[in-house]
């Protein structure tokens, strides 16, 4: 009824899209608070290769996925400092910790190179597995595909009909305004840049486990790039950065099932495809930056302190 090659290549759309819904996902609570953090890249590569160590020394995929996490959380947390108490520069503090990811990543994973995980295992739900198409794309995932659909679900619902919602719109609209009536600004921020941290760890930790289940150096190759635009690109909803992201995943993959199907495309244009689409949508938006900026939290990139 269908093509043998349907099923396996929106399967794989969607084990490459997974990645970039939690990272984009984790960075729109943070940027709804105030705070742009560019050193997701740092926090998904950080993620991956403390999962993967963890997954590869104990067997355990439960404890590799809690330990990607909490890593993602604890370079958050060094952003958090940084430039929420000690009033450095955001866009330098992320762009150094992606360089610190990186090369502290690398060292970290010298030891792990050439070794494997088995993967994770698949959620299968009785009946609805089996129905022809909607089962297999639907209802037999690992349990980090469907714990990235919950996110958006979850993220979507708390930033618009909660009262959490309400107070990180608050202190991302106007910081001065929701200190004055008792709010810790900065509180709320570290807590949505630790939450932004421990998403993009689960993205490297879903790279490193699921999507190639080995360490490779600087294996996020630029997905946390494409993230942060995914974040513009959705006008900071989590719903839209989740159809975004399969969109960018689909470019992913399509240059692999070209190739395949034998289409006479120079590979390297093919594989720039992803990056490319990234660099168009940041040129379209950038031609409305009126509908940007009206998009966008007041105080995004804003340092509070009480005395300002």
């Amino acid at each position: 009824m269908f093509p043998d090659w349907l099923i396996p290549a929106l399967l794989t759309i969607i084990t490459a899209s997974t990645p970039l819904v939690f990272a984009a996902v984790g960075e729109i609570v943070v940027e709804k608070s105030g705070v742009l953090n560019l050193g997701v890249e740092g926090m998904m590569i950080v993620g991956a290769i403390s999962a993967f160590a963890i997954g590869v020394s104990t067997g355990n995929a439960t404890l590799a996925i809690i330990g990607g996490a909490v890593a993602g959380a604890g370079v958050a947390l060094i952003f958090g400092f940084l430039t929420l108490y000690l009033l450095s520069n955001q866009v330098a503090t992320g762009l150094a910790l992606t360089i610190f990811g990186l090369g502290f990543s690398a060292l970290l994973g010298h030891g792990f190179v050439g070794k494997t995980f088995p993967g994770l295992p698949r959620i299968e739900i009785p009946f609805l597995s089996d129905i022809p198409l909607i089962g297999p794309l639907f209802f037999s995932h690992d349990i980090l595909v469907n714990l990235s659909v919950l996110a958006v679900v979850a993220v979507t619902w708390v930033l618009n009909k909660s009262r959490v919602g309400l107070l990180i719109r608050a202190v991302g609209e106007n910081h001065h305004a929701a200190h004055s009536i008792g709010y810790s600004v900065n509180g709320i921020r570290m807590a949505c840049v630790l939450f932004g941290g421990a998403m993009a760890g689960l993205g490297g930790t879903y790279l490193s486990l699921a999507y190639t289940p080995l360490w490779a150096e600087n294996m996020t190759a630029g997905r946390g790039w494409i993230a942060l635009a995914l974040v513009v690109f959705a006008s900071w909803k989590a719903w839209r950065a989740f159809f975004g992201a399969y969109l960018f995943g689909g470019l992913t993959i399509i240059q692999l099932h070209a190739q395949g199907l034998g289409i006479e495309i120079a590979p390297q244009f093919l594989s720039m495809l992803p990056y490319l689409a990234t660099v168009v949508v940041l040129v379209l938006i950038s031609r409305d930056s009126a509908r940007a900026r009206l998009n966008a939290p007041a105080c995004l990139g804003r340092s509070f302190h009480a005395s300002g």
